[in-house]
């Protein structure tokens, strides 16, 4: 199960069309089959068959119904992009879920990603989708009843992970593979010991020092912004959602393997984080990756005597 966080948009009309794979309309109607789960709320105000006869436009106007009302609310980035969208994929080979399956994992995935608390009545609108085949997206209006904005854990990324590892093992799905990473032995640093073979003070500081502008330097290759691995896990993640519109039927499976790369590629991300976390530290704030390398490319080469 590989999991997207989309960029967030100010209204519910094309997230609802990317979460169907097809655009919005005033005259198709959604089946429970496929709003799978919703905000606890929506049942209290809305008679029971009603749901049954809403068109896509009716739940997408639903969703935008607090940003219309709440025109004061704002974001912490202090903008008004109000709709958040995930949507999880199984692999290829994993089995049919039934649609008491497919509404469990959307209220586990709600409730990990922030957007639903079990007892808040307060909280955000959200439903869920299943409209493709072994893809779940979830829409969110992250503009609360009472006015202010839901707050998510700061670790959303490594906490949807985790989840959709814990649901791969509870529903029996495919896990993504990990590569093994082969560990080298630790080879010794004879010009920084001393003859009876413990390093000095001297080599002690040396060595912190290098641990600690590895550790820097490590931070810039796993940053989320700049980073350039987060970089080319955006253009794979990219080229996937290209391929997977794509008609032809080598598209999707071709793009579920992208993802698969992605997921990966992430995998090494947090490997690097966490490796640099184990090393000294400065305490100085790295400067990102891309302007290091840009830095070292502009440095000319010292001429040789």
């Amino acid at each position: 199960m590989i999991a997207r966080i989309h960029r967030q948009s100010p209204d519910a009309v094309e997230a609802l069309a990317e979460a169907l794979g097809r655009p919005v309309s005033d005259q198709e109607g959604l089946t429970a089959y496929t709003v799978v789960a919703h905000w606890p709320g929506l049942d209290y105000y809305t008679p029971d068959d009603e749901q049954e006869r809403w068109t896509s436009a009716d739940w997408a106007e639903l969703l935008d119904a607090p940003t219309r009302e709440r025109p004061s609310a704002g974001s912490p980035r202090d903008d008004r992009r109000a709709i958040w969208h995930v949507d999880v994929r199984l692999h290829p080979g994993d089995r049919d879920l039934t649609g008491a399956e497919w509404s469990e994992i959307a209220h586990r995935l709600a409730r990990t990603t922030g957007i639903h608390t079990p007892g808040d009545h307060h909280g955000c609108r959200w439903i869920a989708v299943q409209a493709q085949p072994g893809r779940l997206d979830l829409l969110a209006n992250l503009i609360r009843a009472d006015g202010t904005w839901e707050g998510q854990p700061h670790n959303l990324a490594k906490a949807m992970v985790s989840e959709c590892r814990r649901i791969e093992a509870d529903f029996g799905l495919t896990p993504p593979r990990q590569s093994p990473v082969p560990q080298r032995p630790a080879q010794p640093v004879p010009a920084l010991t001393s003859a009876t073979g413990h390093p000095t003070a001297d080599s002690t500081e040396q060595l912190v020092g290098a641990a600690a502008q590895l550790a820097e330097l490590l931070h810039q290759l796993a940053d989320e912004a700049t980073g350039p691995v987060a970089t080319v896990r955006g253009l794979v993640e990219h080229a996937a959602y290209r391929l997977d519109r794509l008609p032809h039927t080598y598209g999707p499976a071709v793009g579920h393997q992208l993802e698969l790369i992605a997921r990966r590629l992430h995998g090494i991300q947090q490997d690097l984080e966490a490796t640099a976390s184990s090393l000294p530290s400065t305490g100085r704030r790295p400067a990102p990756a891309t302007a290091a390398i840009a830095s070292a490319q502009a440095t000319p080469a010292r001429p040789s005597r």
